[in-house]
């Protein structure tokens, strides 16, 4: 029989591949583009072969192991046929990236070519997309680049992070100064309109920013289109061949696409700044919207307390409904920083009571001194 070390890393090996086939299957089945939807199928059929490699190891030591997809796996798979690929997407590429050498000192998968197999899926994309090409937007999609959609499980797990903590501490600063339990109340609800006022109008000016600096891109990159477009020309070639493609090709396929005026400025656009102009960012207002959301329903938890009991009752519902947030929000981190959810829980309630504590704390000392 192999060494226990080495079953263990079989079996931990076999679990990574049969979630990655679960959440690429998962992608396929919710994405509507048919050249992305088949480049997540091939995706998949990679990790189901590497799965079967796996289990031979297994199978070959005379042991069994037949996993199901994880509790993360089943949740990234949901929220993708939910909320659609691009939601998780920016998870997944950076899951990707940390994994990609994780067979490197692995003698058995580097025999096997696996190490090979995991960087290999920009060669799956090219031949999904045959003699078409995947689009740019698709690429970036893909490498979790996409400007519309951006990150926004984390933006999603920390913006309610935000909320819960800040107000929390909140909370638990005034109640250490022994503040009447109508003030707790009212500081609670205070925090929560001005934290999620503050979190939205900041996400506002910042979208709206990048917003305006694209279209001054863009509008710099139209007069120079018209004042000198040799130059534009030139440029367009340079970046093609600095992607590889020959120089004849390179002018080819730059004077075929400069030849429209509205699909010159948007190649160049794409190209040059790697801007697209069809997203901008993203809507200003939708992302305030949620921002102000997130932030408030992470608020939320530790003021809910407080409007159905009183004293002491009420504080200690607070903070075990504030602890239990912080364990669930920990537990939603695991899904992009790949640490295991009761790691991820704990370390988030540990940093939640301990802010908790220090402001309880400072409001005891402050309240002492002020009485």
């Amino acid at each position: 029989m192999a060494e226990p070390d080495a079953q263990r890393r079989y079996r931990s090996n076999l679990q990574g591949e049969v979630d990655g086939a679960a959440i690429y299957t998962a992608l396929a089945d919710s994405e509507a583009d048919p050249k992305l939807a088949e480049v997540f199928r091939r995706l998949a059929a990679v990790e189901d072969a590497h799965g079967d490699f796996w289990r031979k190891r297994i199978a070959g030591k005379g042991t069994h192991f037949a996993p199901s997809p994880s509790a993360r796996a089943r949740i990234l798979g949901w929220l993708a046929r939910r909320f659609g690929p691009a939601f998780v997407l920016p998870t997944l590429a950076a899951n990707e990236t940390r994994d990609s050498a994780a067979y490197d000192d692995q003698p058995e998968a580097r025999a096997a070519g696996l190490p090979a197999d995991e960087r290999s899926h920009a060669l799956l994309m090219q031949a999904a997309a045959g003699s078409g090409g995947l689009s740019g937007p698709t690429l970036a999609l893909i490498e979790g680049r996409h400007r519309g959609g951006g990150n926004t499980l984390r933006a999603a797990v920390l913006g309610a992070n935000d909320g819960l903590v800040s107000n929390m501490s909140l909370v638990m600063g005034v109640a250490g100064a022994a503040a009447a339990e109508r003030t707790l109340l009212l500081t609670g609800l205070a925090g929560l309109i001005a934290g999620a006022c503050s979190m939205a109008m900041g996400e506002w000016l910042s979208v709206t920013s990048s917003r305006e600096l694209y279209q001054s891109q863009i509008a710099t990159e139209a007069e120079e289109l018209r004042e000198v477009p040799d130059e534009e020309r030139e440029e367009l070639i340079l970046i093609y061949q600095a992607k590889g493609i020959a120089e004849p090709q390179a002018r080819a396929l730059a004077d075929k696409l400069l030849s429209n005026e509205g699909t010159a400025l948007d190649t160049l656009a794409r190209e040059e700044l790697g801007i697209d102009p069809d997203q901008l960012g993203g809507s200003a207002w939708t992302a305030a919207t949620w921002s102000f959301l997130l932030f408030a329903a992470g608020a939320i938890v530790p003021v809910a307390p407080f409007l159905f009991l009183s004293g002491r009752t009420a504080l200690i519902a607070s903070l075990a409904a504030s602890g239990l947030a912080l364990a669930l929000i920990g537990a939603g981190t695991s899904l992009f920083t790949g640490r295991t959810a009761l790691f991820s829980a704990l370390r988030q309630l540990a940093i939640g009571l301990a802010a908790a504590g220090v402001t309880y704390g400072a409001g005891a000392i402050v309240g002492t001194s002020l009485g």
